[in-house]
């Protein structure tokens, strides 16, 4: 733990250059405060002097440009790259790291009790897509695994991102393989078999999965009026249009994965899963108040639509729908936010195909009615971009307890940011970072690890 923070010391170290500034001259070259490096992409990395701790070694280079105004606390990060899951600070000082088993399966977060959630690869992988899992796994500060839940097979196999429900039980993404004679009868476009999305939700205690929806039972078409699911996608966008990742210039490079959801966020005000769909550019909104065998149908549940979507924003072009801008161009992590700010979500658009990404802060409707022909696109409340934000996939966006906002762009690090558009602080290291999530130093997440 550290003695004094580093900005701490960097404001020390400016009053004592103060005080003995009429006894000795200093030029400018000899001290630069955080706060007057340039904010341009050539600034310097600070780090810390290594005089005043020779056990310490930076994981990354951390550039301060405005000292005043960083968050001082604790960041978990994720770089799926090194299998690495670690805790630090705003030094780049490595706190607490994890062991595991297997290989990251992208997602890992942090509990109250010290222990991860984490989504891990299994031994072999039956689905070999990017973002591959198979199982999810409670892990101890120390490594111990306290549990493991494993699903893994053609028939599904778990991928990218869990949550934990209020109630104890895990909501899980699933991928499930369809052969190409069973797309072709669904109403696809090509001849191959496809990899579509679903959720399962497992109560750890019992090992049992006590929930599920699937993607599969919520389809429509317009390719071919003799196959299944047949019907006008304008006037239907509770449904999912199974041949829109080809139609929107998607390929077979995709290897059958043609929705590719990558992130789960769990609304328990409305009891309504969120799901981002990386390949329709959207967040799909999920009644979770239904049974499973209602989820399968599209009557049922609070809002009485079953397992059709009840909602979905981001891309109304998926939908075929003319009315409201397109906001999304792949997206990851619907950040649902909580406190004041219960109502709004951060999303990173990760903006492949204009090689510019985008973080928004969102509001949600105050009811999940999607209408057709109609917008149903999100207010804006907040944005950010630079010419230099661009990763083309992973990455995220979490609230700090200043206001200040903490990026995570996968294949460089993390900035943080004020309301303001500033930016305060980046740390640039060799990695893929899924994502960051910040914690106070007094949350419980930290006290939990003695840090």
């Amino acid at each position: 733990m550290l003695k004094t923070s580093f900005l701490s010391r960097t404001l020390i170290l400016f009053m004592l250059l103060t005080t003995i500034a009429g006894l000795q001259s200093c030029s400018d070259d000899d001290l630069k405060l955080p706060s007057e490096t340039n904010t341009d992409s050539e600034s310097e990395p600070v780090t810390e002097d290594p005089a005043d701790d020779t056990d310490f070694t930076p994981l990354g280079s951390v550039e301060v440009l405005l000292a005043d105004k960083v968050d001082d606390n604790y960041i978990l990060v994720n770089d799926a790259r090194a299998n690495r899951v670690y805790v630090m600070n705003k030094e780049a000082r490595l706190l607490h790291e994890w062991t595991f088993t297997n290989n990251i399966g992208n997602d890992v977060f942090l509990l109250p009790n010290g222990n991860l959630l984490a989504s891990l690869e299994v031994d072999d992988p039956q689905i070999k897509l990017g973002g591959k899992g198979g199982q999810l796994q409670f892990v101890a500060p120390n490594g111990t695994v306290e549990w493991k839940f494993i699903h893994s097979s053609l028939e599904g196999e778990t991928h990218h991102d869990a949550e934990l429900l209020p109630n104890g039980n895990i909501i899980a993404m699933v991928w499930e393989k369809r052969s190409s004679e069973d797309a072709l009868q669904a109403g696809f476009m090509l001849d191959n078999d496809v990899f579509v999305e679903s959720i399962i939700e497992v109560n750890p205690t019992t090992d049992e999965i006590v929930w599920e929806w699937h993607s599969w039972d919520h389809l429509i078409q317009n390719h071919d009026a003799t196959k299944d699911n047949h019907g006008v996608i304008s006037d239907h966008p509770e449904r999912i249009d199974l041949n829109y990742v080809v139609t929107s210039g998607g390929t077979a490079e995709n290897e059958g994965d043609i929705m590719h959801a990558n992130g789960i966020a769990y609304d328990k005000l409305n009891d309504v899963i969120l799901l981002s769909v990386n390949f329709y550019s959207e967040v799909w909104a999920i009644d979770h108040s239904t049974t499973t065998e209602e989820a399968a149908t599209s009557q049922g549940g609070n809002y009485g639509k079953g397992g059709d979507l009840i909602y979905r924003f981001g891309n109304p072009e998926a939908y075929e729908n003319s009315i409201g801008e397109r906001l999304f161009h792949n997206n990851h992590f619907p950040n649902l936010l909580k406190g004041d700010d219960l109502g709004k979500l951060l999303i990173f658009s990760n903006g492949s195909d204009i090689e510019q990404s985008t973080v928004y802060e969102l509001e949600l409707p105050l009811q999940y009615d999607l209408k057709a022909n109609a917008n149903n696109e999100l207010k804006i409340l907040w944005s950010f971009t630079d010419p230099n934000l661009y990763s083309g996939k992973v990455s995220g966006a979490v609230p700090l307890s200043n206001g200040n906002v903490l990026i995570t762009e996968g294949d460089f690090g993390f900035w943080e940011v004020t309301r303001e558009k500033e930016i305060v602080w980046k740390y640039n290291a060799e990695g893929f970072f899924w994502r960051g999530y910040h914690y106070a130093k007094d949350a419980p997440e930290i006290l939990s690890l003695g840090l």
